[in-house]
């Protein structure tokens, strides 16, 4: 449906200097599917979203929607952004203040070419407000709505106009914790409801991995890795992605040399010789990271019966949050990052029997550039 090809977007800063905001960015979106464009601050993600929406003009690329071309330097082709039929939603919501409910949400069919009948611009918006949840707040001002209702209408006036695209730009950061938890639930169920094929951009991880089909994680205005959630959680293409995407620990490695089973490798570290996992071809003799996450460091008091990639080691710190525990654990030199639940009561100074999934130990390359997708 979206399809995002070779695209460079540059502007100058206030010194003069050129910003390579977005480099060679490519990706698709079917229809009806979220894509997240994931990353820290200044990585090229909001950007690239406003390439897509018509608001900065890129150097080169090409975006089409449905086959139609928005932009294309090789043809010579920029519509308008308000000729793209996206719908976009902002950090700030952009709330009319002289403005009710209902006419907020209305706006953009009042003012499009080929405007519908009052009748259906009301049902289309009843609808939206219904689904949103403020079909009883319609005529209240809207200056008078929270932060998570303003949030719902900044939602509902994107929808109500039918787009082809909807764009959504950190719309949950300026919302507490609590009510920023409750707001993915909503955006996942709006988003399945009414089929919308949407780009997010976000830097919070755990927004990405609830509410995306796909993640694409960027660094330094390039994409570094592609994938589901799980697979972008799961099986990190580089460190910057094991790191951004959550907590990992990375030990130094050497690979001794390939198993049996596919893509599972032996690698002397810190640790012991370990069992690994790695999406790339190694070498014996290789150097390479393991990174492995808190939650997949699994901890006992007791020696394991058996078991791949055991240690032991001791408490040096940890930390209760009420639904697990965390511990750091430090083996020899290294220090680990134990996430476990919150019955494990080890004291600060005990010794812990240390247990890692093979599955869950993932090597990667050190040579590896960080740019493949």
């Amino acid at each position: 449906m979206l399809s995002v090809k070779g695209l460079f977007t540059e502007y100058p800063n206030d010194r003069g200097q050129t910003v390579k905001a977005a480099q060679d960015v490519a990706f698709e979106v079917p229809e009806g599917k979220l894509f997240t464009l994931l990353g820290p601050s200044g990585c090229g993600k909001t950007t690239t979203l406003r390439s897509i929406a018509g608001l900065e003009r890129p150097v080169s690329g090409e975006i089409t929607v449905d086959n139609r071309a928005v932009y294309s330097s090789s043809n010579n082709v920029f519509v308008a952004p308000n000729k793209r039929n996206f719908g976009m939603v902002f950090q700030s919501y952009a709330i009319w203040p002289h403005m009710n409910v209902f006419q907020n949400a209305a706006f953009p069919l009042e003012v499009r070419a080929g405007r519908p009948s009052e009748r259906e611009i009301r049902d289309k918006v009843m609808r939206v407000l219904a689904a949103v949840g403020l079909e009883e707040l319609a005529e209240r001002d809207a200056t008078r709505l929270s932060g998570g209702q303003q949030q719902r209408l900044a939602l509902a006036r994107a929808i109500a106009m039918e787009p082809k695209l909807l764009l959504l730009d950190e719309p949950l950061s300026n919302l507490d914790a609590k009510l920023r938890e409750k707001m993915r639930f909503e955006l996942k169920r709006l988003q399945s409801e009414f089929k919308l094929t949407t780009v997010y951009v976000t830097h919070d991880q755990s927004e990405a991995l609830a509410l995306s089909h796909q993640i694409a994680v960027m660094n330094e205005g390039r994409i570094v890795q592609i994938g589901s959630p799980r697979d972008i959680y799961e099986r990190p293409r580089n460190a910057f992605v094991a790191d951004f995407v959550g907590a990992s620990n990375f030990i130094d490695a050497t690979v001794l040399g390939p198993l049996t089973e596919a893509g599972a490798y032996r690698v002397t570290t810190a640790l012991g010789d370990l069992e690994v996992r790695s999406v790339d071809t190694l070498a014996a003799q290789d150097k390479a990271v393991i990174a492995i996450r808190p939650e997949d460091v699994a901890l006992s008091e007791q020696p394991p019966a058996g078991g791949q990639n055991a240690c032991q080691g001791k408490v040096e710190a940890q930390v209760f949050l009420g639904e697990c525990m965390d511990f750091q654990v430090r083996v020899g030199e290294t220090l680990l990052l134990a996430r476990a639940h919150p019955s494990m009561r080890a004291p600060v100074g005990g010794t812990l029997h240390i247990t890692m999934n093979p599955e869950k130990c993932i090597a990667i390359p050190n040579s590896e550039s960080g740019a493949t997708t």
